[in-house]
């Protein structure tokens, strides 16, 4: 009898025991394959920026419009989360992918079949076809071509850097695009080389992610400008690397279940020293330089609470119900072609100041700011969805070509990507 005990605690609990711990124990979310919440957050990425383009921008003329656009001026954390969610999924991709022997190749097509097409489709008008329109000769829109080399390169963002702020023109929101096309060049070979060890690939996450927050404090410390801290994409990693950090840990045995136990006590923790900068800086203009990289990285951390709660939801609650929403997933399936029409867009209004105009025509200024922004957004959407559906969709169809080894048998390679 005593040796059927030691027996049992050496070889542990039965098949029949373990069959019922796994059903006892709550199933791990899914995060893995085509996940409708992160088309859920994209969309809410875009729509913060689009409220931000299309109202915060423009000008307030009494307490209510002043009260909006402070508050939607908040919307440049869309693109924030944006850099948060394309690192989880891109990491993701990648980490499930290390042992495909077409690695690199099948990353990098999907990457420049899902992206070059509309980029440098954009770029051909812009640079190339506006020009040459009698009607547009001397606008602003026909000058860009004098930088064109930026755009071209995926520069935009060193190019704003070199003019000291913000150059004030129709694509200097593709500042964004290029710091991920650069994450996008490097990040694979340091995930396929780490991959196989998980932990050091973590911990590879979270060094670089501090060094771009030490970065910007140093930058700051040093007299830089807030606009360059804000653009290159050095200063921009730990975004990236934060949501690269979260999707190896999810992959790992267990690794979902505790995310999802941490993500109270991490948005907690993170507002808690945002809130602390607020108070700090009441009392001292030098500690700014300071709080303010730091106060980045605790609303990115924020934003990475967002997403993996979008993620892990129970289907029932209201969290889930609103990431998948046919509204939020219809603004991110298009949310790449939105980012990239849409400014040209608001830009033009905001610059001639056209909502002055259209107050007078319908006698408050607070209706005209709506109405013209609910015109651009809605003019963004169906020139995003025609160029998504006409265009953009001819070279996504592609990708089927190119995707990892173990989704080719009969499997649809679904992601999100």
């Amino acid at each position: 009898m005593c040796a059927d005990r030691l027996a049992a605690v050496e070889t542990g609990p039965g098949p029949a025991a373990q069959a019922r711990a796994r059903s006892a124990a709550p199933p791990e979310p899914r995060l893995r394959g085509h996940l409708p919440a992160l088309d859920g957050v994209r969309g809410l990425a875009i729509l913060a920026v689009l409220l931000l383009h299309f109202v915060a921008n423009t000008t307030p003329t009494n307490r209510l419009e002043e009260i909006a656009s402070r508050t939607l001026s908040y919307g440049v954390l869309g693109v924030d989360l944006f850099f948060v969610l394309s690192g989880f999924l891109i990491t993701g991709i990648l980490y499930d992918a290390r042992y495909d022997p077409s690695y690199f190749k099948n990353f990098y097509m999907r990457r420049v079949l899902r992206i070059f097409p509309l980029y440098y489709a954009v770029l051909v008008l812009v640079f190339l076809v506006v020009p040459r329109l009698p009607f547009l000769e001397g606008s602003q829109l026909a000058t860009l071509r004098e930088h064109q080399a930026w755009g071209w390169l995926y520069g935009i963002n060193v190019y704003i850097w070199t003019q000291g702020g913000w150059p004030n023109n129709y694509i200097q929101h593709f500042w964004s695009l290029a710091v991920e096309e650069h994450f996008y060049f490097v990040w694979p070979l340091v995930v396929w080389l780490l991959a196989s060890r998980p932990r050091a690939l973590l911990v590879t996450c979270l060094a670089v992610a501090g060094m771009s927050v030490a970065g910007r404090v140093v930058a700051s410390l040093l007299g830089a400008a807030p606009v360059p801290i804000s653009v290159l994409t050095p200063f921009q990693l730990d975004a990236l690397c934060l949501g690269g950090f979260f999707a190896v840990l999810a992959r790992q045995p267990g690794g979902a279940a505790k995310l999802k136990a941490a993500i109270l006590p991490m948005a907690a923790g993170a507002a808690g020293v945002l809130v602390l900068t607020f108070v700090f800086n009441r009392f001292t203009d030098f500690g700014f330089v300071v709080l303010r990289p730091l106060r980045g990285a605790m609303l990115r951390v924020l934003l990475a609470t967002i997403l993996l709660h979008a993620l892990m939801a129970a289907p029932t609650s209201l969290v889930s119900r609103f990431f998948r929403s046919n509204t939020m997933i219809f603004l991110g399936k298009y949310s790449y072609g939105l980012y990239v029409y849409h400014h040209f867009l608001s830009f033009y209004l905001v610059r001639h100041g056209t909502e002055f105009a259209l107050a007078r025509a319908v006698g408050s200024h607070t209706l005209a700011i709506a109405l013209q922004a609910g015109a651009g957004i809605a003019a963004s959407i169906a020139i995003a969805w025609l160029s998504y559906e006409a265009f953009e969709k001819r070279f996504l169809q592609l990708k089927s070509i190119f995707s990892p080894a173990s989704a080719r048998p009969g499997r649809k390679a679904a992601i999100n990507g």
